[in-house]
């Protein structure tokens, strides 16, 4: 799979939706998590994000234009033990829930499927990070319509072991804008991931849509020590 610019995947498709990135600094110091959420109606933008325990929450920037909380009010990141929890939904919710009952990632997202948000049946993506001893690792899952069809739930898991320094997986929800809108399509695209966690954060936000982003979440994690720093950047300050 050849690598491509996540600069260039971002300015090139006005509409990705929600998107997460996994991998490694290039120093090999840190596993990298992003993740950025868009939206096209005045309730999906009303958003920002904020710090809730160790993780993040979605927030109503303005309660008052807050029409329907479903779908755009959730725990998009949670951290249980050395595993943080990376999701576009509530699921990251069950997914903590049920690792913390010795279930696995994969076997969590079995009791999930797509949004039921028809016609687009927007998938689920949701990614898991092990970060601990010294050593790193992450998977990634999409749950989608059979093609649009709600009658059938396609199941994807993808589990990277080692990551290289300096690269990373990228999955979003739409291929791009639409009605209805089209999902992603394929396995997580392989990205560079470059600079610092301020530097990687000011490429990632300057990168999408000006209209139709939101917020992005951006961690560092050392793997070493698990210590880890955080940048949140909202569109509503």
């Amino acid at each position: 799979m050849d690598r491509v610019s996540l600069e260039k995947e971002l300015k090139g498709n006005a509409y990705p939706g929600r998107g997460i990135v996994i991998g490694k600094s290039q120093d090999g110091k840190y596993a990298v998590t992003a993740y950025f959420i868009m939206g096209r109606s005045e309730n999906s933008r009303n958003r920002i994000f904020v710090k809730e325990g160790e993780g993040i929450r979605t927030q109503a920037f303005d309660p008052a234009k807050m029409s329907d909380p479903s779908l755009v009010i959730y725990a998009p990141v949670r951290v249980l033990g050395n595993k943080t929890i990376v999701t576009n939904g509530d699921q990251t919710d069950t997914v903590y829930e049920l690792m913390d009952k010795q279930q696995t990632f994969e076997q969590a997202l079995r009791t999930r499927e797509f949004e039921p948000d028809a016609p687009n049946y927007t998938p689920r993506i949701s990614g898991i990070m092990h970060v601990g001893d010294g050593s790193y690792n992450y998977a990634m899952s999409i749950l989608k319509s059979s093609n649009g069809n709600p009658a059938a739930c396609s199941r994807y898991t993808f589990a990277y072991e080692n990551p290289l320094d300096g690269e990373g997986r990228f999955i979003h929800t739409y291929m791009g804008d639409g009605e209805p809108l089209p999902s992603f399509e394929g396995e997580p695209k392989l990205v560079a991931i470059e600079g610092t966690i301020d530097e990687f954060a000011a490429q990632l936000w300057e990168s999408l849509n000006e209209d139709n982003k939101v917020s992005l979440f951006v961690r560092y994690i050392e793997i070493a020590t698990g210590s880890y720093e955080t940048r949140i950047i909202n569109k509503h300050q």
